[in-house]
């Protein structure tokens, strides 16, 4: 039988922590530095897992292609959080968050262009929010949507960075090392 929850958390040490609230830092910092919403390298490949989540979720119709845009920039880190979830690594699973998180803050830049159109388009194509406001009858609310999704970014973030620190208290006190 397949469980989650076969083996205890491995131990959190603290330059695994320190890793991982590094990771953080510089993505933060290519975040708010430059062009806003876009974390230079990081951006890239969620670009193609972008395009990637078009293609493979065609086979479930226009419309999940049309959403699988957004989804596959998700896929890709929810799926590093739940390996190593399974695998018992806190890091990992931070690691993940994090870059889940910071999806979020692309994907709300994209959101806000919804009906200015002014961020270039992969082969020229269809703007993916354009069309999905439209089909909600949101349009006019793209930049409010786009705020209210960097902020639930910011608080992935922060949810990542919190679970991670009391994964290394837990470790901590499991091995009878009590934190400061």
């Amino acid at each position: 039988m397949f469980r989650w929850h076969s083996e205890p958390w491995k131990a959190t040490k603290l330059d695994h922590v320190a890793g991982v609230v590094a990771f953080t830092l510089v993505v933060l910092l290519l975040l708010l530095g430059g062009d806003p919403g876009w974390t230079p390298i990081l951006d890239s490949a969620n670009l193609a897992f972008h395009e990637a989540g078009h293609i493979a979720f065609r086979l479930f119709g226009d419309t999940a292609s049309l959403y699988g845009g957004a989804l596959g920039q998700l896929v890709f880190p929810l799926v590093t959080m739940a390996v190593f979830y399974r695998k018992r690594e806190a890091p990992g699973v931070a690691v993940g968050g994090v870059w889940a998180a910071q999806n979020l803050f692309n994907i709300a830049r994209y959101m806000a262009d919804a009906r200015a159109g002014e961020l270039p388009l992969v082969g020229g194509g269809e703007h993916d929010f354009l069309n999905i406001f439209s089909r909600w009858g949101v349009l006019r609310h793209d930049l409010t949507i786009a705020s209210v999704t960097r902020g639930i970014g910011w608080l992935g973030i922060l949810a990542a960075l919190a679970w991670l620190l009391y994964r290394f208290r837990e470790s901590r006190v499991a091995t009878g090392m009590r934190s400061a």
